[in-house]
């Protein structure tokens, strides 16, 4: 597949976040109350839709750098890949939020897939064990390892629950994935 067609398709899932994200501000971010809310069954439904939404328009602007460029990364391997990438951590990080997070609280936005595609770069290489996926590694830590911090607890209003399992599902899928190389 061209790599004008991988950029479409990347700038198309960073459209829908801002259309999503636009609508939502237009009904005063209601539609967050569709976020993923914690062993709640109706909450579940967050799983899938939390990473659409947002609490604010910097909330989303700063989620659409990492995105780009993270998710960049992991469309230059293939859309496939990157479609899977993405699905197996907003699922697998979204329930992990459902499992761990404060009963009560709603958790939004696309920073556990950020974070699962952070902890899929910053672990392929070491368990892929290729150089260019290593040296992928490497740069991913040095120029972003400082984010890793964000899977503690800190600001109020932060889901570092959301940062920390998507974080989880993106080493999670870097392991699962060595099988088939």
């Amino acid at each position: 597949m061209s790599l004008l067609l991988r950029l479409k398709i990347l700038i198309g899932c960073l459209s829908l976040l801002w259309v999503v994200g636009l609508v939502n501000y237009l009904l005063n971010y209601s539609l967050n109350e569709y976020g993923i809310v914690p062993r709640e069954f109706v909450g579940l439904r967050g799983v899938v839709l939390s990473p659409l939404l947002h609490g604010s328009v910097q909330h989303l602007a700063v989620n659409s750098v990492s995105f780009v460029l993270f998710g960049g990364l992991l469309i230059a391997r293939g859309v496939k890949f990157f479609v899977f990438t993405i699905l197996f951590v907003g699922v697998v990080g979204g329930l992990g939020v459902w499992m761990i997070a404060d009963a009560g609280s709603v958790h939004v936005g696309a920073s556990g897939v950020v974070f699962g595609m952070f902890g899929f770069l910053m672990f392929r290489g070491f368990f892929a064990k290729k150089p260019l996926d290593l040296l992928i590694s490497f740069a991913v830590i040095f120029l972003y390892g400082g984010v890793i911090w964000g899977v503690l607890p800190g600001e109020a209003g932060v889901s570092w629950e959301s940062h920390l399992c998507g974080f989880l599902a993106g080493a999670l899928f870097a392991y699962c994935c060595r099988i088939k190389d």
